[in-house]
């Protein structure tokens, strides 16, 4: 273990990068439960543990990431292993952050389409759906707890709602207007808008960055902000160069051209999370292009919060099937892995590109009121998405038919009372009370509906 210096002197040496290799490897197994519970065992390590940084520059990390587009537990993993080991370093972490979830989620996907419709297999998935709209209901009320601190903020919150449930806004655009309101909010000094400080630490005693490895004034040689700006450069090319590539050389509607197309432009409005991404991947990857049933939607969730990795690792399944279904090829199989590659592809690659373009200028954006205002409004904003995506996944689950109401810019997708699906409403419910009433853990909660769903198929219920 590292001596760590004195009196809050300069810190003897970083670790080296096959040390830093291994604790990033061993945060990647460990990292279920969605980005809290990742964001929480990424402090335990780094901070508490190994204290190669402290509880400042972890939460102020934190808040760069998320300003950005994409997860942002993985890009925390990043920027830290970069500011660790430089660009190698943040590479390391980056990856290693998403490979457990790659390899679960793929042959998971396989077990999906070769077994998915055998019994058991499906009893198990019919309680993990469940499981998964209790826990985005408790996504709901975890970040309105953070977020809604004030009037304007439930404002935005109700507005976005509205606007994603009832008059099917995209997704994009309700990030763009909250950001926007937010960020003129702050510049004409209405209160409601005033950053609230960001994130909390996440552990007990405070850690100071001064009695850590990285210290409490970190000085950048030039060198490393030219390989951060070159490693970003190199990240955009490898992300945008075999899009363009697919663009031109296939003809049009060729689905690997559009699963690339479409999971681009995700990257680049993924903000707030995996759980308001996925009500626009509903919009789109269901509505739209007919790659996979809302009940599939919900399974492919079910598999990311069971693997470890970043929940958005459910868009490898979403390319997965749609590439599977469409490709046309005589090895479906052969197609769908390599749909469900190239949409993780192009979901992190863009990833790497915002934490090295933007590390070397992060210690600015720090005391950037307007940045954190509008950072905040976006956040208010995911609540009402979040919210839409709980409905529209109960509506899936709990009933069997859906109606499609229209009356000029309305537009609500609503259940046919008559369909309810009782043994699905049932164990909905036992999900919704342990998680708000048993607070029981999301490992638990995943194998009770699991087991309870291959029960239910025995029983003859499903």
């Amino acid at each position: 273990m590292t001596d760590l210096p004195p009196d809050g002197a300069a810190p003897h040496r970083y670790p080296t990068l096959a040390e830093a290799t291994r604790v990033w490897a061993r945060i990647a197994l460990l990292s279920f439960g969605g980005p809290a519970g990742q964001i929480a065992v990424m402090h335990r390590i780094l901070v508490e543990e190994k204290r190669w940084l402290g509880d400042g520059r972890f939460l102020h990390a934190l808040n760069f990431c998320m300003l950005l587009p994409g997860p942002e537990a993985q890009q925390l993993a990043t920027y830290i292993g970069w500011l660790l080991n430089r660009t190698w370093g943040g590479v390391i972490a980056g990856v290693l952050f998403v490979l457990p979830g790659m390899i679960s989620i793929m042959a998971l996907s396989w077990i999906y389409v070769l077994f998915g419709e055998v019994g058991v297999v499906e009893g198990l998935f019919f309680g993990l759906k469940a499981a998964v709209l209790a826990i985005v209901l408790q996504a709901v009320v975890r970040i309105s707890g953070r977020a809604l601190k004030n009037g304007a903020m439930r404002t935005i919150a109700a507005l976005s709602f509205i606007a994603i449930f009832a008059f099917d806004a995209p997704f994009p655009l309700i990030v763009l207007v909250a950001a926007m309101i937010g960020y003129l909010g702050t510049r004409a000094g209405m209160p409601a808008f005033a950053p609230g400080g960001g994130h909390s630490a996440v552990g007990g005693a405070r850690i100071d960055d001064a009695r850590t490895l990285l210290g409490e004034e970190l000085t950048l040689p030039p060198a490393a902000r030219r390989g951060a700006l070159i490693a970003g450069g190199v990240a955009l090319v490898l992300w945008l160069l075999p899009v363009a590539v697919l663009l031109l050389v296939t003809a049009p509607g060729n689905v690997f051209a559009e699963i690339a197309l479409f999971f681009s432009k995700m990257a680049v409005v993924t903000f707030g999370g995996a759980y308001a991404v996925l009500a626009y991947v509903a919009q789109e990857a269901v509505g739209t292009y007919g790659w996979l049933a809302p009940g599939e939607m919900l399974d492919g969730l079910g598999m990311a919060e069971t693997t470890p990795g970043p929940l958005i690792m459910v868009l490898q399944f979403v390319g997965f099937l749609g590439a599977f279904r469409d490709a046309g090829w005589d090895s479906a199989l052969l197609a769908g892995t390599l749909g469900g590659l190239l949409a993780t592809w192009v979901t992190f690659a863009p990833c790497f590109a915002w934490i090295f373009l933007g590390a070397p200028w992060m210690e600015r954006l720090r005391a950037n009121l307007a940045l954190s205002a509008a950072l905040n409004a976006v956040t208010a904003a995911v609540v009402g998405v979040i919210l839409n995506l709980a409905i529209w996944f109960a509506t899936h689950v709990v009933w069997r038919k859906v109606v499609t109401v229209e009356a000029g810019p309305l537009s609500l997708e609503l259940p046919a009372l008559a369909s309810i699906d009782w043994a699905a409403a049932t164990l909905s419910l036992l999900a919704v009370i342990a998680v708000f009433r048993w607070k029981l853990g999301i490992g638990a909660i995943l194998g009770g509906a699991a087991l309870a769903g291959i029960a239910a198929y025995f029983a003859g219920v499903v």
